[in-house]
C-alpha cells in the first residue's frame, strides 16, 4: 500500500482512506455484516485511515467500527488509525439541531467516542463544522488538552475556510484539513489548498466521487430511499442529474480509453493533486471497495489530466453540493 503523510505533524497514512458513515447513515440502508467485511477488507489490503463522526447513525458507526476492529488480528488492528468527527447534535428524530464546540462538550464527546470504538486514543479528531458561537481557537484547544492527556494523537479541522484554518494553526499544530475535494467540487483550490500547503497541513478529501455522482454506476432513474441524503442534494435534482450525469459520460470515453473504470479515474484524479492529499472512498461493499483501490495503480499523465479537464472543467457541476440550509454550516463557503 503506497502512503502519505498527514501533514507535518500528522501520521503517515495509507494513500487511501475509507469513509465509513455510508454503513450507517445518509445514504440509505446498509448491509452491517458486509459492512464489517468491507472494513475488514481494507485493512487487509493495508488501508490505515478509517475515517467517522460520532453523529453518524448517533454513535452507530463508531460501534460498527470497534467492532470491526475486533474482529481482525491484533496487528492489523494496531495499523488502523481512527479519524473522528465530532459536534454536531442530534434530537431522536434524527433531526439536526445545531453544532457545539465549547471545550467541556469537546471533551465530553470524545470520552464517549474512545468507548464506543474501544480504543484508548483517537489518532486524529475534529469539529465536523465550526461552532458560530464558540471561537475556533477554544475548540481547538480543548483538542489540544487532550492531546496532552494522551487521549487524541492529533488535530484536525474540517470544512473551514482559509481564515480559520490560520487562527487555529495558531492556536495548536493541524495535521490535516478534511474537506469536499473531487473533480466537480474543486472550490478549495483557489485560497484554502494554498493556505493548507503554507501551513504544512494536509488535506483528507471526502467526495471523491461526489456521494456516487461520479463514480460511473448512478443512473438517472435510480430511486433514492427516503433516508438517503441525496433525494435532497441539488446536484440529484432534476436537470441538475442530467447535465451533471452529462459530464460522467464523457469521463467515461477517457476511462475506457486508459482501460480503468470512472471511479478510478476520478479517484486517481485526485490522488494526483498532490502528495499531501489523501482521498477517502465511501465504499459500503467489497466490490467497490476493490475497484476504489484499482485507482491506486492508475496513473495519469499531462495528457490525460487535460483531457480530464477539457470534459469536466472547474465549476462544470450544476447545482450546489448541500441543501441551502447545510451550505450556511460550511465555514469553508464564507
Amino acid at each position: 500500500m503506497q502512503t502519505r503523510p498527514l501533514g507535518s505533524t500528522g501520521p503517515q497514512v495509507s494513500a487511501l482512506g475509507l469513509g465509513c458513515m455510508g454503513m450507517s447513515a445518509l445514504y440509505g440502508d446498509a448491509d452491517r455484516a458486509e459492512s464489517i467485511a468491507t472494513i475488514h477488507a481494507a485493512l487487509e489490503a493495508g488501508v490505515t485511515l478509517l475515517d467517522t463522526g460520532d453523529f453518524y447513525g448517533m454513535g452507530h458507526n463508531e460501534m460498527l467500527i470497534g467492532e470491526a476492529l475486533r474482529g481482525v488480528p491484533a496487528a492489523l488492528r494496531e495499523q488502523a488509525l481512527t479519524s473522528v468527527k465530532f459536534g454536531a447534535l442530534r434530537d431522536p428524530n434524527g433531526g439536526w439541531s445545531g453544532y457545539d464546540g465549547r471545550p467541556a462538550a469537546v471533551k465530553n464527546f470524545a470520552a464517549y467516542s474512545l468507548q464506543r470504538l474501544g480504543v484508548d486514543h483517537i489518532d486524529v479528531y475534529r469539529i465536523a463544522r465550526v461552532d458560530p458561537d464558540v471561537p475556533i481557537e477554544e475548540t481547538v484547544g480543548a483538542i489540544g488538552e487532550l492531546v496532552e492527556a494522551g487521549h487524541v494523537r492529533n488535530i484536525g479541522l474540517s470544512e473551514v475556510g482559509a481564515d480559520t484554518i490560520r487562527r487555529a494553526a495558531a492556536t495548536a499544530p493541524i495535521s490535516d484539513l478534511q474537506i469536499e475535494y473531487s473533480l466537480i467540487s474543486r472550490g478549495i483550490e483557489e485560497e484554502i489548498l494554498p493556505t493548507a500547503r503554507e501551513l504544512g497541513i494536509g488535506v483528507t478529501a471526502y467526495g471523491v466521487l461526489s456521494r456516487g455522482l461520479i463514480s460511473g454506476h448512478f443512473t438517472a432513474d435510480r430511486k433514492l430511499a427516503a433516508n438517503d441524503f441525496r433525494a435532497m442534494s441539488p446536484r440529484f435534482q432534476g436537470e441538475n442529474l442530467q447535465h451533471n450525469l452529462a459530464l460522467v459520460e464523457a469521463l467515461r470515453k477517457i476511462a475506457e480509453q486508459k482501460g480503468a473504470s470512472v471511479a478510478q479515474i476520478a479517484i486517481a484524479w485526485v490522488l494526483s493533486r498532490g502528495e499531501d492529499i489523501v482521498p477517502l472512498v465511501g465504499a459500503r461493499r467489497r466490490d467497490r471497495l476493490t475497484e476504489a483501490l484499482g485507482a491506486l495503480d492508475v496513473t495519469l499523465d499531462a495528457g490525460d489530466l487535460a483531457a480530464i479537464e477539457a470534459a469536466v472543467p472547474a465549476g462544470a457541476a450544476a447545482g450546489d453540493r448541500y441543501p441551502s440550509a447545510q451550505m450556511a454550516h460550511l465555514d469553508s463557503e464564507r
